[in-house]
Parts: structure tokens; C-alpha cells; sequence
């Protein structure tokens, strides 16, 4: 039985791979019994404008094309503005195409295209917890979702750092450098956080709010992040020197930074997080704004396609 899919294409996503290969790709959907209605995005954020076009139109399966921007924006289109989820059926499938593809690892969605195509077509739908992060733009207060992680302080600046720099080394040598390039000149500020009500105050490197468990193009920030019950998994990263990174960064990639006395997890519904100065945010890797910022869970907000 063939069924309609809306494929939501960011074309220069993968360094302008993605719209070259999608053609391919439409193939691979249709010989799986997908019918392929193609929707290329043209400017930041059309993503989501044409997501909610589809779920309006009652659509029930949208596919992101894209890296993990494209997939936010995406799933900023299953929400309204103010960050409430649209009436409806439709699920999200994943094709990741970009550099980080962080979103995808905690899933076990496969990058190959011709695994993921097949996730699509033969997948389970599973109904996963969405965040949602309302913070500070020249313009006033905005609100954004976002499916993976979202943070502040340092990690921040990296995203920016490595989205504004080639990444034609792949994901994990790209961020990893960022983050040493962008570490070598941070210096740890006083964060005031309260967690579900509770307020702590401490000199820290990063605020990370964690719905899933990589971000960074393959860190496993939260490794026992589950996407599905109801509450982040925040990481505390205190007031880590540059010793402190060159001694530890590994543990990044290995799960293990739990382990650092300088590091703390706690699990919660909302986060808000406040400092001297208006540091940068970053929500699935994207830097929409800057703090003092809210983090708050949404249940189950949205469907997924997963294996």
C-alpha cells in the first residue's frame, strides 16, 4: 500500500549535497511505496512555514531532508508560535544530511539514505517529548522548539563557531575544534538556575537541557537521556578550567562526564537560567537568541518514525 509522505528539502543543507542528491533519494522513497511530494525550503525558517502549510492540509507523515537545523525547523512547524502542538495525525521520519546528524544517533535512525528511506516506510511511530525555550531577541521575547538539546554558555558559541566555519572534515573533527578554538578564549560566569523551583548559583562553563543524548556532532552529553519521559535531563557544567577539557574531553564521547566532580545532572521539567550579561543560547544547534532563558518540557508532543 503506498503512503504520501511530504518531503521537506533544505537543498543547501550537507554543504549543497542535499539538493543534489534528492533526486536519488525520491527514487529510493518511491521504489519503498512512498508517494514523494517534494517541498524545497528557500530561506531560514521556510522549513517550518511549510510543515504547518502540510499539517493544516491534513497531512499525516512529514519527511525533514536536512541537518539538524532543517529537522528543527521542521518540528517547529508540528507547534504553533507560541509553542503549543497543531491538531492533527502527522508524524515526523528523518532523512539527516548535515554535518552534526545528532538528533538521529539517539534514535538508531541510520544516516545511509537507503536505511533511513526504509525506516520510513516500514518504522514504528513512537511519541516522543518536545522543549521548548523562550528567551531574549533585540526584537523582545521569542519562543522556539526543539526535539534534541538546547543549552547556554559556551556550548553556544561553539555551535555558532562551527556553523559560521567549514565543516568539511565531518562532524566530529568539525565541533571538536570549535569547541578547543572557542574554549581557549571563554571564561566561566556566574549563572543563576532554578531547576522545577529549586535555586542554585554557581560559576559555570554551560546550562545544558537534554530531551535526547548527543549533540555536538557526536558528543553523548546526556547519555541517559530517554526523550519520552516527561523531563530534561540537565547538565550542570561548573567552573571547568582548560586543564579541566584537555584532561576530560574524551569523556564527552565516551558518556562519561557524569563522572567530573565539576559536573552535575539533575532531571526536571523546567529549567530557567539567568546571568550578568546576555550570553548566547543554543537550541539543536541553532542560535536563535540569547539569555535569560526558559526551558520548559512539552509531553509527548510529537510523533516519530523510529526502527
Amino acid at each position: 500500500m503506498t503512503q504520501r509522505a511530504i518531503f521537506v528539502v533544505n537543498p543547501a543543507s550537507d554543504g549543497g549535497a542535499t539538493g543534489r542528491a534528492f533526486p536519488a533519494i525520491a527514487a529510493e522513497a518511491r521504489a519503498r511505496g512512498i508517494e514523494v511530494v517534494e517541498r524545497l525550503t528557500e530561506a531560514p525558517r521556510h522549513a517550518t512555514a511549510l510543515t504547518r502549510e502540510a499539517i493544516a492540509a491534513g497531512e499525516t507523515l512529514i519527511v525533514a531532508v536536512g541537518g539538524d537545523g532543517t529537522v528543527n525547523e521542521v518540528v517547529n512547524g508540528f507547534c504553533d508560535e507560541g509553542g503549543t502542538p497543531l491538531p492533527g495525525t502527522a508524524a515526523l521520519a528523518v532523512i539527516q544530511r548535515g554535518t552534526g546528524c545528532d538528533f538521529a544517533r539517539t534514535f538508531a535512525i541510520p544516516k545511509k539514505t537507503a536505511l533511513a528511506v526504509a525506516v520510513i516506510a516500514e518504522g514504528q511511530r513512537h511519541r516522543i517529548d518536545l522543549g521548548r525555550a523562550t528567551y531574549q531577541t533585540p526584537a523582545g521575547p521569542e519562543t522556539r522548539m526543539f526535539a534534541n538539546i538546547a543549552s547556554c554558555g559556551m556550548s553556544a558559541a561553539v555551535a555558532r563557531r562551527a556553523n559560521e566555519t567549514t565543516k568539511r572534515f565531518g562532524g566530529t573533527p568539525s565541533f571538536l575544534y570549535a569547541t578547543a578554538a572557542t574554549f581557549l578564549r571563554w571564561h566561566n560566569r556566574r549563572f543563576r538556575v532554578r531547576i522545577d523551583g529549586a535555586e542554585r548559583e554557581l560559576i559555570a562553563n554551560n546550562v545544558v537541557a537534554a530531551n535526547c543524548r548527543y549533540f555536538g556532532g557526536g558528543m553523548k552529553v546526556a547519555p541517559d537521556a530517554q526523550p519520552d519521559d516527561g523531563l530534561f535531563d540537565v547538565a550542570l557544567m561548573g567552573d571547568i578550567s582548560k586543564v579541566d577539557f584537555v584532561l576530560n574531553v574524551h569523556r564527552l564521547y565516551r558518556g562519561t562526564l557524569g563522572r567530573h566532580p565539576k559536573v552535575d545532572y539533575v532531571r526536571a521539567r523546567r529549567v530557567e537560567v539567568q546571568s550578568d550579561e546576555p550570553l548566547p543560547i543554543e537550541v539543536d544547534g541553532e542560535q536563535p537568541g540569547a539569555m535569560p532563558v526558559v526551558f520548559e518540557v512539552v509531553p509527548g508532543a510529537l510523533e516519530l518514525v523510529v526502527p
